[in-house]
């Protein structure tokens, strides 16, 4: 199972965009997806469904063992997508908590969602790496890095991964897969020209060739509940984000069972 954390330094720069859109590009090449919003604001499941607050969820799971992970799972319409909300996070919403405090439930958590043979998981994470994002990130395999094209941000990209790349010394088999550039406008100079220097400042390998524009279209799938690619004016927006799976997955190596059994 290829397990998939998105995870950023700060808000706002389109991580549950990513993650929801990301989701839907590989439930719809036929793989089974499950997405998790481990964000205590609950973005992902506000974006698809406006009961999400009632929902219980990850943190309902992490702090209660009796919490089984089958029964949080919330179907979509579409067979190969499914969700589990951010639940009732109430202790976790500063994002307070050492690293390792919940890292036996999110390892048995993911291991139960293998079970389920899901293909797929795709974590959206609160920002920062502490917390219940440090413990995700140490179970799971791969993690991308959402960053807007805008100059203050890009500077700081690489202390994140190398932030990221120490976290290797708690799970050996976190591959840092890069970053996806974010909020790319064309027609603005400014982006461009951060677009062209985070290319610049990184190794190539570390930057995604797919880029993510600013587009309107995206607020407005939001507001109706649904991944842009199943929009009316959604096909090039689909293609940006299979793009990116493919992308993917010639890079991350997916965990198998045999590998690690955290349920034992």
């Amino acid at each position: 199972m290829i397990t998939l954390a998105i995870t950023s330094q700060k808000g706002g720069v389109g991580k549950t965009t990513l993650a929801i859109n990301l989701a839907h590009a590989f439930a719809n090449s036929g793989k089974r997806t499950l997405l998790v919003d481990s964000d205590p604001q609950g973005s992902v499941g506000l974006s698809l469904t406006r009961q999400s607050r009632h929902l219980s969820g990850f943190y309902d799971m992490l702090g209660n063992p009796a919490v089984s992970t089958e029964k949080i799972i919330v179907p979509t319409r579409m067979p190969t997508l499914s969700l589990i909300a951010s639940g009732h996070s109430s202790a976790y919403e500063l994002g307070g908590g050492s690293m390792g405090v919940t890292l036996h439930r999110v390892r048995c958590f993911l291991a139960e969602v293998e079970a389920l043979e899901y293909d797929v998981c795709i974590i959206d994470t609160a920002a920062g790496l502490f917390g219940a994002t440090a413990d995700v990130l140490s179970a799971s395999n791969g993690v991308i890095v959402p960053q807007q094209a805008e100059p203050l941000g890009v500077r700081s990209v690489p202390k994140m991964l190398e932030a990221l790349a120490r976290m290797r010394v708690v799970n050996p088999e976190l591959q840092v897969l890069g970053v996806v550039l974010t909020m790319v406008k064309e027609d603005l100079p400014e982006s461009l020209e951060s677009a062209a220097a985070l290319r610049n400042l990184l190794p190539s390998e570390m930057v995604m060739n797919t880029v993510i524009p600013r587009d309107d279209l995206y607020v407005r799938a939001s507001a109706r509940g649904l991944p842009v690619g199943v929009m009316e004016e959604g096909a090039e927006s689909l293609m940006t984000f299979e793009s990116l799976r493919s992308e993917l997955e010639q890079r991350i190596v997916p965990r198998t069972s045999e590998t690690v059994n955290y349920a034992k």
